[in-house]
């Protein structure tokens, strides 16, 4: 099993002008709503990169009137059309204007090479989305807020504390990119190993350049054998199955490449989530491999304005796409609260 974590880390985890367009066709892994707008949205990122995102709108907005809205991402490795799109259309349903996003260089955002994941660049795309909703029509921009569900809720508390415009934060099943990356699951990666591994990482940036391409990491099996860890199970049950698969998505359909996780390594993205001033709400599942993220996250967060929600009986993956432990009401609540 050790080998296959640490195969697992290396592969999946090493990790102006604004046009519209009607989403004309379903293409999301969850059921549509008939009590919410969909739009096909493109913004930019301070970088230049070209990002698109599905915009959701309660139908009963009346004209004219400002709402408070929420961009959300996540999880690592996903696309708008799976976990991030299903929080927006709930939300949405309940009074929010959402944006579920596609982060650069993956799904349908552009940015070349593909399938590069950045702590500086994922950080940024979550300001990319308050750039635009700040000066969409119907939303109030002084009531914006954002959700990073997964390896996202780790750039988002980094947005959090960078960007005064966040009014409220929520992490769901989080995990932070940059610190399992460095140090493995529960920080079992000692100096030593990282050393082997920052060898193994820059000797492929040697051959990447000399063959022009950059190397695919292992991913999520094909299929099982069921010897895997349980959370390796679980995320294959949500990306390889009819459940969650999307053709756009990494994790169903693709490859982090290998040297994606060089800047994850050396670049931690909680270094300042101490000075937040917002309110930050903190979700993850009792049962959780990846539990401990959310709660020393938490421990980091000052102030009397947040709060850490553990879910009964809840699975990593449950948080995805689990609408009985998915806490939405609580969500709703906490938003609500704070984008007044």
């Amino acid at each position: 099993m050790k080998n296959f974590v640490t195969v697992f880390l290396t592969g999946m985890f090493i990790l102006g002008g604004i046009t519209m367009l009607e989403a004309k066709k379903w293409d999301k892994t969850f059921a549509q709503s008939d009590k919410v707008t969909i739009k096909k949205v493109t913004f930019h990122n301070r970088y230049g990169i070209t990002l698109k995102g599905d915009l959701y709108t309660p139908k009963n907005i009346k004209k004219g009137q400002l709402l408070p809205a929420i961009a959300i991402s996540g999880p690592f490795g996903a696309v708008k059309e799976q976990a991030s799109g299903l929080y927006a259309q709930t939300l949405a349903e309940r009074g929010f204007i959402t944006l579920a996003f596609d982060p650069s260089y993956t799904g349908e955002s552009k940015g070349t090479p593909r399938n590069v994941a950045s702590p500086d660049i994922n950080t940024e795309d979550f300001s990319a989305a308050v750039d635009f909703l700040s000066t969409y029509k119907n939303v109030d921009p002084n009531k914006i807020g954002i959700l990073g569900i997964c390896g996202f809720g780790g750039f988002a508390l980094n947005a959090a504390a960078i960007d005064t415009r966040i009014k409220a934060t929520v992490t769901s099943t989080m995990y932070d990119m940059t610190r399992v990356s460095a140090k493995g699951y529960f920080d079992a990666m000692d100096a030593n190993a990282r050393y082997t591994l920052k060898e193994q990482l820059n000797a492929q940036r040697t051959q990447d350049y000399k063959n022009k391409t950059y190397a695919p990491a292992p991913g999520l099996p094909e299929k099982l054998t069921g010897q895997e860890p349980q959370f390796v199970q679980d995320y294959w049950h949500y990306y390889k199955t009819p459940r969650g698969f999307h053709k756009r998505s990494i994790n169903s359909n693709g490859n982090w490449t290998v040297t994606s996780s060089l800047s994850l390594i050396n670049l931690p993205i909680l270094a300042y989530s101490s000075e937040i001033r917002t309110p930050v709400l903190v979700i993850h599942g009792e049962k959780a491999h990846s539990r401990y993220f959310s709660e020393d996250a938490f421990k980091k967060l000052t102030g009397d304005n947040k709060q850490l929600l553990i879910i009964p009986g809840a699975s990593h993956v449950d948080l995805y796409d689990n609408l009985s432990k998915i806490p939405f009401d609580k969500i709703e609540a906490f938003y609500k609260e704070n984008l007044k």
